[in-house]
């Protein structure tokens, strides 16, 4: 079978960058190594994990809020089996969506693991039965990334985890070691907490979610201290050991103090690694960096001239939408268009509640620089539509050019973050000020106003309710 363009990889990028091809009018394939299309994203990562993380946050709010709602409950308990099952149907369904789209953009799906055997010549070995070959003009790698490990640590997925296993838990752990402080930690270790298990968080820096600017990390870990979880920061883990239900992380102090954590499942959540295992990348003469990822020029080519690569396998963020973004340049690019991404307005976010979002320059990469800047800050205490839905904390905080007063960084903390850091992409992407984002009307009462008022504070600190 002869392609215009295949994609090896069915997450959000690979099936993103199909759907975009096939609408350019190109001959399209897709190629993927699992039975379900949609990749880590969809299967094992962002789409289940929120399922869980909003059937958590009903129960917790069920528990500790509904009362002073004026709504009465008896005999409360979790059915973590129903939980676990409503994810899958999640899951089950947006798959299908996956499906459907190909069908109706007309991309040929390939199951099974997708090699190269020349620049144009891909092998396709399914799980069972009998290898295929694919001729195609032009290719996308866009194979993702999976769980980073330390080399001493041994993953049993039964007791010493990764964020796959625990998406599929068959108790609620008593108490929950997660080493590492990052999204991917705070997350999975939130659903738990809520659930009712004690939650401890060894995290070798000295803040959480260290990417993001250090107001987000403190006040993630107020919030987060209400839930009951322990922190065990600038700590080095050393040792995992596990005997029967039991395990034993032991950390390391910058003094060289040494201390013992003990539970009954730990989740190892040290960030991410490329994936490329099997594409057979030296059979075409493609090079990857120290990290493992495949490097790639300003057009997300490779050095092989029809080759291109997206998503988590190359440099940057390892974010869903990064990798979408990459999947329509590419082929808007093949195409003849000329397409631009700015990888700084690429919004990061923390799904856990209150959520965490952030665009732009952080504080401290502005201090670094030597820019001359301005912070303004509002806190949802005083806010009124936080006060009804009683969602007190966490803030706003913008930084503003001081010179020109365009906004250079949105950091937020609060309710639907998730949402309304796309009010501050939008701005950035126009090259607003702060005092064109005060200036607007934005409708009361909402949580959005938020974000007005910690511009209004950016600017000669004018803010109103505070």
């Amino acid at each position: 079978m002869q392609y215009d363009v295949t994609v090896i990889g069915s997450g959000p990028g690979g099936y993103v960058a199909a759907i975009r091809c096939a609408q350019l009018g190109f001959k399209t394939a897709l190629i993927e190594k699992y039975d379900t299309l949609g990749g880590t994203c969809l299967n094992v990562g962002c789409i289940p994990s929120k399922a869980l993380l909003d059937s958590s946050e009903h129960y917790h709010n069920a528990e500790t809020h509904f009362k002073e709602h004026g709504i009465n409950l008896t005999n409360l308990k979790v059915d973590l089996k129903q939980m676990i099952k409503r994810k899958n149907e999640v899951v089950g369904q947006t798959v299908a969506g996956v499906d459907f789209l190909m069908k109706k953009n007309k991309i040929d799906v390939h199951h099974g693991l997708g090699s190269f055997i020349d620049k144009n010549t891909i092998k396709v070995t399914p799980a069972s039965g009998k290898a295929s070959e694919i001729k195609t003009d032009k290719v996308i790698i866009a194979t993702g990334s999976k769980p980073s490990n330390l080399p001493f640590i041994e993953l049993d997925k039964k007791r010493v985890i990764t964020s796959t296993e625990a998406l599929n838990l068959t108790e609620i752990p008593k108490h929950m070691i997660v080493i590492g402080g990052g999204v991917i930690g705070m997350e999975l270790g939130s659903v738990y907490a809520r659930l009712g298990s004690k939650v401890s968080v060894v995290e070798f820096l000295d803040s959480l979610i260290p990417t993001m600017d250090k107001t987000m990390g403190k006040e993630l870990q107020k919030v987060a201290k209400k839930l009951g979880f322990d922190f065990y920061l600038k700590h080095k883990v050393t040792a995992v050991g596990v005997k029967g239900k039991n395990v034993t992380v032991t950390a390391e102090t910058q003094k060289g103090e040494s201390v013992d954590i003990k539970g009954d499942y730990c989740l190892v959540s040290i960030g991410r690694r490329p994936y490329t295992e099997g594409l057979g990348l030296e059979n075409v003469g493609i090079s990857t960096d120290k990290a493992g990822r495949i490097e790639v020029d300003e057009h997300l080519k490779t050095n092989v001239d029809n080759i291109y690569a997206i998503g988590d396998v190359i440099k940057g963020a390892m974010l869903a939408h990064k990798a979408e973004e990459e999947g329509v340049l590419v082929a808007e690019q093949l195409a003849g268009q000329k397409p631009h991404i700015n990888y700084l307005l690429i919004p990061g976010v923390v799904y856990t509640w209150p959520e965490v979002a952030s665009v732009g320059y952080t504080e401290e990469q502005l201090k670094e620089s030597g820019r001359a800047y301005k912070s303004g800050a509002f806190p949802f205490k005083a806010s009124g539509r936080a006060r009804a839905s009683m969602d007190l904390d966490g803030q706003i905080k913008v930084l503003a050019d001081s010179n020109t007063d365009e906004i250079l960084g949105v950091h937020m903390i609060g309710p639907r973050a998730a949402d309304m850091i796309a009010e501050a992409v939008v701005a950035m992407e126009y090259r607003a000020s702060a005092e064109d984002i005060a200036r607007m009307s934005h409708a009361h009462p909402t949580f959005t106003e938020s974000f007005k008022e910690a511009c209004l504070a950016a600017t000669e600190n004018r803010a109103l309710h505070i």
